[in-house]
């Protein structure tokens, strides 16, 4: 993918690496009152668990692993999903303990498990009118 016409699907999922050596992590809001976790990032600072303000800004593993999936083999109507069908959607249960809906990456359905390893991934999802290449997070297995 080539960096410079990547448009992420919506700011602030997840981080920019400054350098090489920093790894794309999504980014997301812990409660330190009552511990609760949050993706994405809630722009108030108040736990909707515990209504405190007490919001602070966390970034997550990479790791995790899959909780439920499901294969979709056609594209919704409405033009709600602009990528290429078939495609994986599930959740995904973080290391930190938080469970994630996301899109999988994988091109070999058949091999998936619940249980599985994923790490975090940053992919193309479709071409703007633009020709920009609109990115979105997914897991894939490792």
């Amino acid at each position: 993918m080539t960096t410079e016409k990547m448009t992420p699907i919506d700011e602030g999922f997840w981080t920019k690496p400054v350098n090489t050596d920093e790894e794309i992590q999504l980014i997301g809001s812990k409660c330190s009152a009552c511990g609760e976790l949050f993706f994405p990032e809630k722009d108030k600072n108040w736990c909707t668990h515990c209504y405190k303000n007490a919001l602070e800004k966390i970034l997550f593993s990479r790791k995790g692993k899959i909780a439920t999936f499901s294969v979709v083999m056609q594209k919704p109507a409405g033009g709600f999903y602009h990528g290429e069908a078939p495609y994986c959607y599930g959740c995904i249960d973080i290391e930190d303990g938080i469970r994630i809906k996301s899109l999988i990456s994988t091109d070999d359905y058949d091999s998936l498990k619940v249980g599985m390893d994923v790490e975090l991934v940053i992919e193309k999802l479709w071409d703007d009118k633009d020709g920009n290449e609109v990115s979105t997070f997914k897991f894939k297995p490792v």
